[in-house]
């Protein structure tokens, strides 16, 4: 195989064989599998009356075949929907909160009600992203970005602890853990040329491996669906609830702010240039519109993965083609329950062993954010009050400050750093003066 044709996995549109870039985009399935999956699980597991085991692993097998619909449409986008980029979409952990509230007190039924028009709320708002896109300036982006890596570090620590299971910090866990993160950074440091962007894969190799000569992996769910079972459309009918409709379209908001952060830091650190309105705009819109597809096979809202993210920054590898191979694998896994149970068989430690590095590189990819947009005395003042009250306010041990709030701000703001620093960043980027420098008088 030429150099040439290896190089062009990290161009583009470059022209990749199907053998090389089939690796290449598995690597993104693995990575985003669990994290895919888990929002429903939590989401069903709140609801009243509650779902049935067949209808949560319908759920399942529906939401790997949306999200690779998803990022279709966001590689080659129909219209004006989708960017045009190599970012990966999957089931948004943003609305666990507010959607379990919902399920518990509406049903399962409302919370598809609220996502359906959510959807369509968010798409609208990013095919006009042009006439209020100037309210994320640089700097509050690189603040959004920023708090994605501060927010996802717990995920990747919970991930390498063995997750949410019972034996959660247990030594098995924790050493299937630090063999899976050994064995992403020596790849890193003795593999050659092109090989050297697949540690992740590597690590979620060897780490599955050891998993299963540990007894962490239960082999026999892999055929206990049969071979092949379609997608099911409208498993439920939806129901609208304009309070609860109103909750949600707050948390897209939030959602579409955090998706202008993914895109923006994609953008800069695996293509090394500036955003443009476009894509934006095409990002946003399959975001929104891709949720209301969501909704009609029954699943919580999409968007942009942040630790696929992080995963094109650390390898570079930006081939909408060796991306595409993997938005197929996931179609294949909604269609195949072989191939998804397969997936969904890997274990948390495995994950959270390749996850802690991909998360510690949006933060770095939101400090050269903050380093390009300047560090004079307005932009630090943005910066440091945005973080301190983000992360301060919202960190478990002070989320009552916010028990005098109504449900509504809670469910939006009490856990979720994210939306705090967008809502504070954008409040300061608007009052404070243009010019705050400090001039030095004429003598």
């Amino acid at each position: 195989m030429s150099d040439k044709k290896i190089e062009n996995v990290f161009q583009l549109d470059g022209q990749v064989p199907l053998k090389t870039a089939i690796p290449f985009g598995l690597q993104h399935v693995l990575a985003m599998f669990v994290a895919n999956l888990s929002p429903i699980a939590i989401i069903c597991a709140a609801a009243q009356p509650a779902l049935s085991t067949a209808e949560i692993a319908m759920l399942v097998q529906n939401a790997m075949f949306v999200a690779g619909i998803a990022t279709m449409i966001q590689l080659y986008p129909v219209w004006k929907v989708g960017s045009k980029l190599p970012i990966v979409m999957g089931v948004s952990f943003t609305f666990v909160t507010i959607l379990s509230t919902i399920a518990a007190n509406y049903g399962y039924p409302t919370v598809i009600g609220c996502v359906m028009i959510g959807g369509i709320f968010e798409g609208t708002l990013g095919l006009f992203a042009k006439y209020w896109r100037k309210l994320i300036s640089p700097i509050v982006a690189a603040c959004v970005v920023t708090a994605i890596g501060f927010s996802l570090f717990t995920v990747g620590a919970r991930s390498f602890g063995g997750g949410y299971a019972d034996d959660f910090g247990a030594p098995k866990n924790l050493l299937l853990g630090t063999i899976t993160l050994a064995t992403c950074l020596l790849w890193n440091i003795k593999a050659k040329g092109y090989l050297k962007q697949l540690s992740v894969l590597a690590g979620l190799t060897v780490g599955y491996i050891v998993a299963i000569f540990m007894g962490k992996v239960d082999l026999s769910i892999i055929f206990a669906d049969g071979l092949i079972s379609l997608p099911k459309f409208l498993p439920f009918k939806p129901v609208f609830n304009i309070g609860a409709i109103v909750s949600v379209c707050i948390i897209y908001l939030v959602s579409a702010a955090e998706t202008i952060g993914d895109t923006t830091a994609l953008v800069a650190g695996g293509l090394d240039r500036d955003i443009q309105d476009h894509e934006i705009s095409g990002s946003l819109a399959c975001d929104g519109f891709a949720s209301t597809i969501s909704s009609l096979f029954g699943c919580p809202p999409v968007t942009s993965f942040s630790q696929n993210v992080g995963l094109i920054n650390m390898t570079k590898v930006v081939n909408r083609f060796t991306i595409a191979t993997g938005a197929v694998a996931m179609i294949l896994a909604g269609l195949l329950p072989p191939i998804g149970n397969f997936f969904a068989s890997l274990p948390e430690s495995v994950l959270g062993g390749c996850t802690l590095m991909m998360f510690g590189t949006i933060l770095f990819s939101g400090v050269e954010m903050l380093a390009k947009a300047g560090f004079n005395q307005r932009n630090s003042i943005i910066v440091s009050l945005s973080l301190a009250i983000g992360i301060g306010f919202t960190t478990s041990s002070e989320i009552g400050l916010w028990a005098y709030f109504p449900e509504v701000v809670q469910s939006v703001f009490a856990t979720n750093v994210v939306a705090v620093v967008f809502v504070v960043a954008i409040v300061l980027n608007l009052i404070l003066p243009k010019n705050m420098e400090v001039k030095s008088e004429d003598k």
